[in-house]
């Protein structure tokens, strides 16, 4: 399968900047961040929710709790994708009973790894209210999920994908419009 760069759609400079709004929305939704935890779904959306915890803890100088959510044993795909799954760590270290929980992610696709992630989360508590926020939505639901906080709206078209970039995994920090093909 051959990959090519259409276009870069998030630079670092502006992967900071969506970063930090992401950061002032959540913190404005919730009136603060008293009681707020925040969970990142493996691997890209762990890193982002690190970021944006980060960040609300420098604008509300207060301390968030971050949890890591491992999701692949609850995805609806999980017997026709995975052959031999690599199932990492789950970090919850605190309760989410009766706390607004924000789950964070990369990209929003279809909608199943969100679904998957509020199953995974349900089985650790029951929070007061659960709130998505993505870094990119690039349409193509399958299932009635909507995010409440959105980095970047990037509609996409068959044969294309969306490559996050970040530091900590990638060496660098960005996002990119793939064009993806048997052939090219």
């Amino acid at each position: 399968m051959d990959t090519k760069i259409k276009a870069t759609v998030i630079s670092s400079e502006d992967l900071n900047r969506t970063v930090t709004r992401l950061a002032h929305q959540i913190v404005e939704y919730n009136s603060g961040a008293e009681k707020l935890a925040l969970v990142g779904i493996r691997t890209r959306g762990a890193t982002l929710a690190e970021r944006l915890v980060k960040k609300i803890e420098e604008i509300e100088q207060k301390k968030v709790p971050l949890g890591i959510l491992d999701i692949t044993l609850y995805r609806d795909d999980f017997k026709k994708r995975f052959k031999q799954p690599n199932i990492q760590l789950t970090d919850l270290s605190f309760q989410i009973d009766d706390i607004p929980v924000v789950l964070v992610d990369d990209v929003l696709y279809t909608g199943r790894t969100a679904r998957a992630a509020l199953d995974a989360l349900m089985d650790y508590g029951r929070p007061s209210n659960i709130q998505l926020a993505v870094l990119i939505d690039r349409g193509h639901r399958e299932l009635p999920i909507q995010p409440d906080f959105i980095g970047k709206v990037v509609t996409t078209q068959v044969g294309e994908e969306i490559k996050v970039n970040l530091e900590e995994i990638d060496g660098q920090n960005c996002v990119h419009l793939i064009q993806v093909s048997e052939n090219m």
